[in-house]
């Protein structure tokens, strides 16, 4: 059972960067944007240019990020990773996290905004 979750998220991970392509050499001009939103989920693309960054914070829901184009630091409960293309994260509501744009990168960010 555990491993069909698992595929069957790597799956949605899949769809969700194929919905999401890499924006290539226009990344630099272009803008953060909303993708979708409801009353319970909201996905955007994220754009952060190299050496920029969000500062620790939290956010109500659990959410999932995936590095369509880029590199970053991701900082979550004390322990930074590098992403990069394809790398997919998922974080408890509440979990304090913060990233910094090795790059200019785009991320697909989907978070739940159902308590």
């Amino acid at each position: 059972m555990k491993s069909t979750f698992l595929q069957r998220s790597l799956t949605v991970a899949a769809l969700a960067a194929a919905a999401a392509p890499g924006l290539g050499e226009g990344l630099a001009q272009a803008r953060t944007t909303a993708i979708f939103k409801s009353e319970q989920l909201e996905v955007a693309r994220i754009v952060l240019l190299a050496g920029k960054e969000f500062p620790e914070h939290r956010v109500q829901g659990e959410i999932t990020v995936q590095c369509i184009e880029g590199q970053l630091e991701f900082r979550a409960s004390g322990v930074q990773q590098t992403m990069g293309p394809g790398d997919f994260i998922h974080l408890r509501r509440h979990e304090p996290h913060a990233l910094r744009a090795i790059t200019d990168t785009s991320l697909l960010l989907t978070m739940c905004l159902a308590a």
